[in-house]
């Protein structure tokens, strides 16, 4: 009587035994393999954060969950209108997220909540088109940023703790950009809230 052959390489099967310890095996290659490539993607490439609080309503609401790029900015500066996880300065075991609207060595200057920024290029200062916001504040304030500082505010400007209150940002406190808006899935997409000025 002829062995039984496999059809697809012509070799005799052979009755293979799978023992449990190759396959508790192969789950701690699975493992180690995993965690050696999620964690420094984790800690160093990309990380998720939940939106807690009102701050930056409409653009983000409260229970939203955000993969936030943490390599961009080692290579690239911030830009105006960018979106923003960071350390408060106040207490860096607390992130906040914001929009960028000051860059280093800039006033921002703000009357009746209208926001305009004075350079040395523009010295009478350019007024942001600001489409994202939900509400405006209608204090009058000046701030001038040093080299290294950003002015970052909430798109809910009546219901945001920001740079009007404590000051600028430093560099150092930026965690990175909000790459990715995952839920909810019907508001899911890339670079959410993204406003260039």
């Amino acid at each position: 009587m002829p062995p039984n052959i496999n059809q697809e390489n012509n070799l005799p099967f052979k009755n293979e035994e799978v023992s449990t310890s190759s396959f508790f095996l192969e789950i701690a290659k699975f493992t180690v393999i995993s965690i050696l490539i999620v964690v420094p993607i984790r800690f160093f490439i990309a990380q998720p954060f939940i939106v807690r609080g009102e701050s930056m309503d409409p653009t983000f609401k409260d229970g939203q969950y955000l993969i936030v790029d943490e390599l961009t900015y080692r290579n690239d500066a911030p830009e105006r209108g960018d979106v923003v996880v960071f350390k408060y300065p106040v207490d860096p075991s607390k992130y906040f997220i914001k929009r960028i609207i000051g860059l280093p060595n800039e006033e921002v200057y703000i009357k009746n909540g209208i926001v305009s920024i004075i350079t040395s290029k523009n010295p009478k200062g350019i007024v942001l088109d600001e489409p994202y916001l939900k509400s405006i504040s209608f204090e009058n304030t000046t701030f001038v940023l040093g080299p290294n500082e950003y002015f970052v505010m909430g798109d809910n400007r009546s219901n945001s703790l920001d740079s009007r209150v404590w000051g600028a940002l430093p560099v150092k406190n930026i965690t990175g950009r909000v790459l990715v808006r995952l839920f909810p899935f019907q508001n899911a997409g890339m670079f959410p809230g993204k406003q260039t000025q």
